[in-house]
């Protein structure tokens, strides 16, 4: 007990000087600046004052002494009248009922000190018959400050900062302690000296309130978070517990006899019943749940924490069965919205009419043969009304035919609420929540949640859509670009086989021409095979295979497909290799030459001119047909698409060059209006010639 004395004064020396420090540096603090954080801050002062003087009143006398609880007093008047000019003005001012209370707290700690000022200035050694009525005065006092501090809280908490608020609090507990104290010694007979020592601890506890209610911060509104705000109840309860506890024992121990063993006994049963209750029964805590909700807080739901919870759901990686499929995520992100144990989602067919795609927990996976009727799903649009079903169900036919909802959703009880999953206005989904194990009504923030929650599920659910169709759009493009080469290729036979049937009528009985004739027939056999195997997907996804390719060969094939529409002038170094794709080869050139051919006036040349050159394999295609601009040769030559022929599909020079760079080289034009163009194709070489000598003659017609 000595050293618990010790550590008392110690404790109370400190709280003197910290208040009486917290006094001085509050007068010492602008007037103003203090004016535009608080109402009334020359009260904060004086509270702080109070504290200092009761404080003094601990440490030099003791804080169970008659001159502790007069200093208690004094300390209470400044306190009461902080509460009052803080949560309270002319413009929203006090209820005749508070004014009462805080007037007759008033009076009495008034009367108390001024009787136990008169009594402690005439002989301090009797002041000791005065404590009895301090202490009355007292626990009055803290009873009526306690009912101040909550009416005042909940009435001025929206305009003042959370520093200004933790004063109050500060003022409570202390209160609260006090209290405590004067109930345990009333009902026992005997002070309760350990928590009376431990008095200055708890002033030291309130003690920076005062500082940081009087500094530049917390300006915003602060809260403590549902979470935090849920164990502080938990804990409070547990703590009020242990009171009723300690209380029901000193009762026992007034009346006498072996009550308060069976009050411990009884005490103990009910805790675990209630523990055990708890912990087995989800509709126990689900009841807990709603009643905390629906007393404890201001709102029903924690938006932050529900809004982030919703969103993870929503956007989950594929970590768990549920997070694999997104419909199953929408039901489950709306179930534990509003605390419901499984959920159905219905998606439109083909005709209009809903039924269920997925489900969340429901009991029986859902029935696949439900539907909601194509006149049901409009009203829902339309009016985006969320369907309390219990509600629907008492007001009877006429809203059942109002929203024409099929029979299974009211004859099937276990369904507590249908949402519409809208985006834009048109239903996407619905939603069909399972009854939660404490069923409750609706009412306007259930709603609110369930709609924007709605929305936002909407978003995903349009985009997962817009992301199929896409995806299948990407196909039948990727379909398409395959087809548009090959009209483009068939085009091209088909010219040439039209100007082989209008030489047929004239040259058909020439040996040499029917010789031309049936080549020209097999390779344009061949070409239209190989388009047609160009259309197969599987055909799309073979790469082509660069190889050491010998150029000559490739030309010469060329110029003999294409005598029979223009002569074609060939020269190629002997030898000359590329590594290149054959195919890939032949149909860039083919292209190009092609190309030179439709732009050049009858009986006009097309020279194909192949060489080595920097490493490099360059092939030209040479024209003198009507040129081109810059500006096409700029924004247009290599567009698909794009095409100065009538009837061309702009696609010849936009394919060569893709296959060119597909092998490692590149395409290079130069061109003017009405003297031709010069097409040069540039592909990696591939060893050396196999010729050595150079200087022959190389230049040959085809």
């Amino acid at each position: 007990m000595s050293q618990l004395l010790a550590l008392s004064g110690l404790l109370a020396t400190l709280a003197l000087a910290g208040f009486a420090g917290v006094t001085l540096w509050l007068l010492s603090r602008p007037r103003a600046r203090m004016a535009a954080l608080m109402p009334a801050p020359h009260w904060l002062i004086a509270a702080a004052g109070g504290s200092a003087i009761w404080c003094l009143g601990v440490e030099a006398f003791g804080p169970g002494s008659a001159q502790a609880m007069l200093g208690r007093a004094l300390r209470n008047i400044t306190w009461l009248g902080w509460l009052g000019a803080t949560f309270w003005n002319a413009r929203a001012p006090m209820s005749p009922p508070q004014r009462l209370i805080l007037s007759l707290l008033m009076t009495i700690c008034a009367v108390a000190a001024i009787g136990g000022g008169a009594s402690f200035l005439r002989a301090v050694p009797q002041a000791g018959w005065m404590a009895p009525g301090l202490t009355i005065a007292a626990m009055i006092t803290a009873s009526g400050g306690l009912l101040l501090v909550d009416s005042g809280v909940r009435h001025g908490s929206a305009g003042l900062r959370m520093p200004v608020l933790a004063v109050a609090g500060g003022f409570a507990m202390l209160w609260a302690y006090e209290l405590n104290v004067q109930l345990i010694g009333a009902l026992t007979a005997a002070p309760a000296t350990t928590l009376i020592l431990l008095l200055p601890a708890a002033a030291l506890l309130i003690l920076p309130t005062f500082i940081v209610a009087a500094m530049d911060i917390g300006r915003e509104r602060m809260r403590l978070s549902r979470t935090a705000a849920t164990r502080t109840i938990l804990l409070l309860g547990a703590a009020a517990y242990l009171v009723l506890i300690g209380l029901t024992g000193a009762v026992a121990r007034l009346v006498g006899g072996d009550y308060g063993e069976l009050a411990q006994g009884l005490f103990l049963l009910f805790a675990l019943g209630a523990g055990g209750l708890l912990f087995l029964s989800s509709r126990a805590r689900a009841w807990l749940s709603v009643m905390i909700s629906k007393h404890f807080f201001e709102h029903r739901y924690d938006y932050r924490a529900e809004w982030m919870r919703f969103t993870a759901t929503l956007g989950q990686a594929a970590e768990s069965e549920d997070s694999t499929n997104l419909h199953r995520r929408v039901a489950k992100a709306l179930a534990e919205l509003t605390g419901s144990p499984g959920a159905l989602l219905m998606l439109p067919d083909a005709h209009g009419a809903f039924r269920v795609a997925d489900d969340w927990r429901w009991p029986g996976g859902g029935d696949e043969a439900a539907e909601l009727p194509l006149r049901c799903a409009f009203v829902f649009q339309e009016t985006q009304h969320i369907a309390d079903l219990d509600a629907i169900r008492r007001a009877g036919a006429d809203a059942v035919d109002e929203l024409a909802l099929p029979n299974w959703l009211i004859e099937d009880l276990r369904v507590w609420v249908a949402v519409p999953v809208l985006h834009f206005g048109r239903m996407l989904a619905l939603v069909v929540l399972h009854r939660p194990a404490v069923s409750r009504a609706l009412d306007w923030e259930d709603l609110d949640v369930l709609r924007i929650a709605g929305q936002q599920a909407a978003s995903y659910l349009a985009e997962s859509q817009s992301q199929a169709a896409l995806s299948e759009a990407k196909r039948f493009d990727e379909f398409n670009r395959r087809f548009a080469f090959i009209m483009h290729d068939i085009k091209n036979l088909a010219s040439q086989l039209s100007l082989l049937a209008r030489n047929a009528e004239r040259h058909a009985d020439k040996p040499e021409f029917r010789a031309d004739m049936v080549e020209t027939l097999k390779l344009s056999a061949g070409r239209l095979t190989s388009l047609l195997a160009r259309l197969s997907p599987r055909e799309r996804s073979k790469p082509a295979e660069a190889a050491r390719t010998f150029v000559e060969p490739v030309l010469s094939d060329i110029a003999a497909q294409m005598r029979p529409r223009a002569p074609l002038v060939l020269g190629c170094e002997p030898g000359l290799a590329a590594w290149a794709d054959a195919a890939g080869l032949r149909q860039i050139v083919e292209q190009l030459a092609s190309n030179a051919i439709d732009a050049s006036p009858e009986g006009s040349p097309v020279q194909l001119i192949a060489a080595r050159e920097a490493g490099r394999v360059r092939i030209d295609i040479l024209d003198l047909g009507a040129g081109m601009t810059r500006a096409f040769m700029r924004d247009e030559l290599f567009k698909p698409f794009v095409s100065t022929k009538e009837g061309g599909f702009g696609l010849g020079a936009f394919e060569a060059l893709q296959l060119a760079q597909a092998m490692g080289g590149t395409i290079d034009v130069m061109s003017e209006p009405g003297k031709g163009s010069r097409f040069t194709v540039w592909l990696p070489a591939a060893g050396e010639n196999c010729a050595s000598d150079a200087g022959n003659e190389w230049m040959k017609v085809g």
